[in-house]
């Protein structure tokens, strides 16, 4: 059995149109940066109301906007149609390293968020549920995806790791290849109906798949009611998870009752976890966070501990305060830093990472991470692969 299907009306990109997804980004002056400098982003689809002419309107007022960019992007042939098709997907870094993933869809039924819902996919964190409405409202919009889940393949990673590797070989030139800022080229290739395509699904698909990324994306769907929703299935041998950090723009009060010790270096990320590094323009510390007695290994997890012993007992934030910024891996320890220097922060807060052994098995004994605790490397780029979800949809609307 396999939960995960060929995209029925897939529409690939013929170039300009790649993205960071939506939620990577630690300043909305970035996005609106990107767009400015790229209006056939994907970006500036889903995240319409950071394009240069629209900062300060409501999100919600500025779909039609998001609807035009992608019928003007389908009409000036940035994007191909192709039906009944799955996407061979590798990214490759600047040292030649190589990642492989599926584009697919998958069923939303098999969606568990705990040990007592069945279900084949793993949704693994809290969510903010306005990032998910705002999901909800681009989808019904737009009657498309553009960015996908990322998906861990837990039960035939290495089979599949294999057979994408071999894929990717024997396909040819690839439809379209799109360079991130990290140097790192994405590639994808489109395989019809047979044999390869059959093979591919049912090791993509078959056994528990962890949500990596797109938590609040799986849940919008859901929320949707659409049957399928788009991702990217990859293996573990081709991700790594770095720190996913936070910054603090105010503090309510001061940093009491923490165990600080004063750092002889620069505030990095630690090494091993166990303590946090904390920075602010009066010095950097290393802090220990008492765990919590008769508590699960997740409770006690840094991430875990950082919300509930730094922000809700020392300083009385909310995980949801907008105060607070997670902070994901692509953004060094220094940038950090310099946002606490340049007065855009009072405190940085630095955390190791998750491993990904530990997130595999924190999820398939159907417990939850804490929330914005696993930054996963390399991530599939949207826009690339944009599902149209005509059939999901009532009969009139008009997807183009």
């Amino acid at each position: 059995m396999t939960v995960a299907y060929p995209i029925a009306h897939a529409w690939l990109s013929t170039g300009g149109t790649g993205a960071q997804n939506y939620d990577e980004f630690a300043d909305d002056a970035e996005i609106t940066a990107i767009i400015a400098a790229n209006p056939t982003s994907a970006l500036a689809v889903e995240m319409p109301h950071r394009a240069p002419q629209s900062v300060g309107r409501p999100f919600r007022d500025c779909l039609p906007d998001a609807v035009e960019r992608l019928r003007a992007a389908k009409d000036d042939g940035h994007y191909a149609p192709a039906s009944d098709v799955v996407v061979l997907y590798r990214i490759t870094g600047p040292d030649g390293e190589r990642a492989y993933g599926l584009w697919c869809m998958v069923a939303t039924d098999q969606i568990s968020t705990s040990a007592d819902e069945p279900g084949a996919v793993i949704r693994n964190e809290d969510v903010f549920i306005d990032k998910v409405r705002e999901r909800v409202a681009l989808a019904e919009a737009l009657g498309h995806l553009l960015s996908p889940v990322l998906l861990l393949q837990t039960a035939h990673g290495d089979a599949l790791h294999d057979a994408l590797a071999q894929a990717v070989a024997d396909a040819g030139a690839p439809a379209v290849t799109d360079v991130d800022p990290a140097g790192r080229a994405h590639e994808i290739w489109a395989v019809g109906a047979g044999t390869t395509r059959d093979r591919l699904l049912a090791l993509a698909g078959g056994g528990e798949l962890v949500v990596a990324d797109g938590n609040h994306r799986s849940l919008a769907a859901q929320t949707a009611g659409y049957p399928r929703f788009l991702a990217v299935i990859t293996t573990p041998a081709s991700v790594a998870i770095q720190p996913y950090n936070r910054l603090v723009s105010e503090l309510p009060g001061p940093l009491s009752g923490l165990d600080l010790r004063p750092l002889d270096g620069p505030a990095g990320v630690p090494a091993t976890g166990g303590r946090v590094h904390l920075y602010t323009r009066d010095g950097a510390w290393s802090a220990a966070l008492p765990r919590i007695d008769d508590a699960g290994v997740v409770e006690n997890l840094d991430h875990a501990l950082v919300e509930r012993r730094l922000f809700a007992e020392a300083l009385g934030l909310e995980p949801g305060d907008k105060r607070i910024t997670y902070v994901g891996g692509d953004y060094p320890a220094e940038w950090l830093r310099g946002e606490v220097d340049a007065g855009r922060a009072e405190l940085a807060v630095l955390i190791a990472p998750v491993t990904v052994d530990d997130f595999v098995a924190v999820n398939l004994a159907r417990q939850k991470m804490p929330r914005k605790s696993t930054w996963f490397t390399p991530k599939a780029r949207a826009g690339l692969v944009v599902a149209q979800l005509d059939s999901f949809s009532s009969p009139d609307r008009d997807t183009h």
